[in-house]
């Protein structure tokens, strides 16, 4: 039987979506994409926004359309958090939230031999495990993910993750170390550790800790790069740091999630440092390792978010020197304490601010990448096109050089040539 998954969201989703294929195949089952014809139909559900909510549900009909005698087993986050909404949509037959996922396969069987749906959704605020899923290959990347941990304890104001991840719980850490060591002997260069709050790891575990666990991957032999999807800037501690700067495997890179640079938002917000805090640990890190490259999240339009408080956003954002940000409009999402706040930012007030950073992203990634011309890099290509082939470097430039070779999933020196964000121009050492 042919299965199709649709995954929507954030890496951790990709990854979940890769260990359920992986199940699937197992068992004797064919992948197909998910815009083929398919006899099952899994829809990976992100719930982060409203917006996301209905994509979800878009994706769920369209599968359900594609063929309407399929079984259509929805999964995730979004089915979490409002299952009810979900089960009601017309062909939905199996409905899942996010933990105990390693069940689908033999749901799926269930409701082949009873076709009645099936409502699997659990307390997941009760949650005390990690999902036993693993991955060793992946389909679309030539860098692999390692879900670390699962689950959030921190409740921001605007995010619903908590609610629907449950609270921090940690993956075994010689699990871990196992499945990085197949990855690694299956030809994977480059391993990035993800999880839903990654620095979070072993927060909940007695004998190990994040530390302790960045410090046993980094010694994996044949290991060429490793990265940290992105950490908190009070999980930072300088142990981690100093052990960063210590062994070249770490990735020249840092994710760091700023979210505001003003210190009301920031409280309102329910993030747990302050602007001085945030800008004294990029400055220790940058005193550690100069040529770093500082990637972060920013959210415009924050409810009550005054001009005020987005002049202090940009000047702290100057002041950091990131090398790059994602920047998104505050999106209200139901059931968080942000969305019945009042007084919300007009969407044109939050378009044109968004704009304004979207520029000073653009001058600032530009600069950072003209610092690093006439340096050596090593670059692990990801795709070639015949003209050309496209990689990242450790510190996440993003590269194309002109050749005719296949190097895909290799590591080459290169030296960029033209600085140009998104997409580098760069030769061959």
């Amino acid at each position: 039987m042919d299965v199709a998954i649709y995954t929507l969201g954030c890496k951790v989703n990709t990854y979940e979506s890769e260990a359920l294929q992986k199940l699937f195949i197992e068992d004797g089952f064919n992948i197909v994409s998910h815009k083929d014809f398919a006899d099952i139909y899994i829809i990976n559900t992100c719930t982060v926004t409203n917006t996301s909510d209905a994509k979800s549900r878009k994706a769920i009909r369209r599968a359900v359309k594609q063929n309407p005698e399929a079984v259509v087993a929805v999964i995730g986050c979004y089915s979490q958090v409002d299952s009810e909404t979900v089960a009601a949509i017309d062909g939905v037959d199996i409905v899942m939230g996010t933990s105990q996922r390693e069940q689908l396969l033999s749901l799926v069987k269930q409701f082949l031999r009873d076709r009645k749906q099936i409502m699997a959704v659990n307390d997941i605020t009760r949650s005390k495990t990690f999902d036993r899923l693993n991955v060793t290959s992946f389909s679309e990347n030539t860098r692999a993910f390692i879900k670390i941990q699962d689950g959030c304890n921190q409740y921001c104001s605007y995010c619903i993750i908590p609610f629907a991840r449950g609270p921090i719980r940690s993956r075994d850490k010689d699990e871990i170390i196992q499945e990085a060591t197949a990855l690694i002997q299956k030809g994977y260069k480059e391993i990035v550790l993800t999880g839903i709050h990654t620095g979070g790891y072993g927060t909940d575990l007695k004998d190990t800790n994040f530390y302790d666990l960045l410090h046993d991957l980094s010694q994996l032999d044949g290991l060429h790069r490793l990265r940290i999807s992105s950490i908190e800037i009070n999980q930072l501690t300088d142990k981690i740091l100093d052990l960063i700067k210590r062994n070249p495997v770490f990735a020249n890179h840092l994710h760091i999630p700023l979210q505001s640079g003003s210190d009301k938002v920031l409280k309102q917000m329910r993030r747990r440092y302050t602007v001085a805090e945030y800008i004294s640990k990029i400055q220790r890190i940058r005193d550690l390792m100069p040529s770093i490259a500082i990637t972060t999240d920013v959210i415009v339009g924050y409810p009550k978010e005054s001009d005020e408080d987005f002049d202090e956003i940009c000047q702290t954002i100057t002041a950091c020197q990131f090398s790059e940000m994602h920047v998104f409009p505050y999106s209200k999402r139901s059931g968080t304490k942000a969305a019945e706040v009042k007084s919300q930012v007009h969407g044109t007030i939050k378009s044109m601010r968004v704009n304004k950073l979207m520029v000073i992203n653009e001058k600032l990634a530009n600069t950072y990448i003209e610092s690093m011309k006439g340096l050596q890099h090593e670059v692990l290509f990801e795709r070639c096109d015949g003209d050309y082939c496209y990689g990242h470097t450790s510190n996440y430039i993003y590269v194309k050089v002109a050749t005719e070779k296949e190097l895909v999933n290799e590591i080459h020196k290169i030296q960029i040539t033209h600085a140009n964000h998104p997409q580098s121009l760069a030769i061959l050492c």
